[in-house]
């Protein structure tokens, strides 16, 4: 894990830009030229596209936080509700955000008439991107803790961890898109093996708190049950049946010789 990295880049007079929003914000930037570039090439709206990014990622960032809260600190609401906003302090979940934006892209897919789930495919290369960059920039706000090991090496590390995953699953998205798969298919796949891979791996290692059964390996650094761990086996359930589901479905034809358009 790196130490003594300034968790702020560079600031404009009062104001600080940390690691952690430039992270977020690149991601974002990626996101939305991808979503918006292979949705014009599948004949979608440009605007519509653009409109479509704004709200998603206004709805990830307060799903995002309304999760981190009622998580963590439930008792804001009562007791510092001004602090339930302040998403600069910290406290992102990634469930939530994923939950804020898929509802959000599910309305406005259909009031627009476009298809969710082509949507959906079109935006996991923004979120692949998001995990990897956000996990190193949780190195420079030292979160995202591994747990200590009896190793030589001392404390897992969880962030570059976190930040393989990501990139994996970015690599795997486009190896898997150039085989055309169904529409949908690309989406569900990375909703379950994110989470499988986080689940199995990254909980295993993070230093969180544990619930329910609480099992620690302490020389291995492992932990069991983790919040995260515990709705693992549902999500991955949903996924599987999602992917199963688009892959009955007809594979894609290239770009330009297939219908984009679908009322859902």
């Amino acid at each position: 894990m790196l130490v003594n990295w300034n968790p702020v880049a560079f600031a404009i007079g009062p104001v600080e830009v940390r690691w952690y929003g430039i992270a977020m914000a690149l991601s974002f930037l990626f996101g939305i030229w991808y979503l918006v570039r292979k949705g014009v090439d599948r004949g979608l709206d440009e605007d519509a596209l653009f409109n479509l990014s704004i709200l998603v990622i206004v709805a990830g960032i307060v799903g995002a936080r309304l999760v981190y809260v009622l998580t963590n600190n439930p008792q804001w609401f009562v007791h510092d509700l001004p602090e339930v906003f302040k998403i600069w302090h910290g406290g992102l979940a990634w469930h939530g955000g994923l939950l804020g934006g898929i509802l959000v892209g599910w309305w406005y897919g259909r009031r627009k008439k476009m298809d969710f789930n082509l949507l959906a495919d079109l935006a996991v290369p923004g979120l692949a991107m998001g995990y990897f960059l956000v996990r190193i920039a949780n190195i420079a706000n030292q979160e995202v803790l591994g747990r200590m090991t009896g190793f030589a090496f001392g404390r897992w590390p969880a962030q570059p961890i976190g930040s393989a995953i990501g990139l994996v699953l970015l690599i795997r998205y486009f190896y898997v898109e150039a085989k055309l798969p169904p529409v949908g298919y690309q989406f569900w796949s990375f909703i379950f093996y994110h989470q499988l891979l986080r689940g199995v791996v990254e909980e295993s290692v993070r230093d969180n708190t544990l619930f329910l059964i609480n099992y620690v390996v302490p020389h291995w650094g492992l932990g069991f049950f983790t919040m995260t761990q515990w709705v693992t086996p549902p999500i991955l359930l949903l996924a599987y049946l999602l992917m199963r589901r688009s892959q009955s479905r007809q594979r894609r034809k290239p770009a330009g010789l297939r219908p984009t358009l679908k009322t859902v």
